[in-house]
């Protein structure tokens, strides 16, 4: 799918992002959330896994009770639109032939999936579930700039009772939370950033 958008380049909008808590009152454009995700969906992942799920969140009363849920965060209702990102491990598991590559030999997926299968199943589900997780926090940080370069603002949240959320979206009990991610046009600016000096992060071998 070919994008035709306004977009800021990759660095405007990293350094342009702040997280913000209050929004302009106005819905999303779908076809801007779908570029959105067209975006977030070309994440990298071992293996070519991808095992994140988007949750869009945009039902008001959905949103009520999912404010209820992290804890009364205002920034849950205030958003026009709430992405719950999710890893599901067991979901990929169980369609493993979805992830390779189609133009492989019909022995080749075979032999994929035969060896993929064998190195999760050695695994607990708590086991694949982490792993799926760090996998999915990838796409949660590309979604971030994703909606930074379409012009909105988000705030990543971990604050909430994922127990409830989970009975609150009908997930699966093994699914992992990369977190909430509340989107819209800023309604005033998020604080100035303040990040480590390179000198205390980056260490050159």
């Amino acid at each position: 799918m070919t994008i035709k958008i306004e977009t800021t380049s990759v660095q405007q909008a990293i350094e342009s992002r702040h997280s913000i808590r209050k929004y302009i009152q106005q819905p999303i454009d779908r076809e801007d959330l779908i570029n959105i995700f067209e975006l977030a969906r070309l994440s990298p992942s071992a293996w070519n896994l991808q095992p994140w799920r988007f949750h869009v969140i945009i039902n008001e009363d959905l949103k009520q009770k999912l404010e209820d849920a992290a804890y009364g965060q205002k920034q849950v209702t205030s958003a026009p639109a709430v992405i719950v990102v999710t890893s599901d491990m067991e979901d990929v598991l169980a369609n493993l032939s979805e992830t390779v590559h189609p133009n492989l030999s019909e022995a080749r997926k075979e032999e994929e999936v035969a060896n993929l299968s064998a190195f999760f199943n050695g695994m607990s589900v708590e086991e694949r579930g982490q792993w799926g997780l760090t996998q999915t926090n990838i796409a949660f940080g590309i979604l971030m700039i994703a909606v930074q370069g379409m012009g909105y603002a988000s705030n990543p949240m971990l604050g909430f009772d994922q127990d409830k959320v989970i009975e609150l979206l009908n997930l699966p009990s093994h699914v992992k939370f990369a977190g909430i991610l509340p989107i819209g046009r800023p309604d005033g600016e998020g604080y100035p950033h303040h990040r480590f000096d390179l000198n205390k992060i980056v260490t050159f071998h």
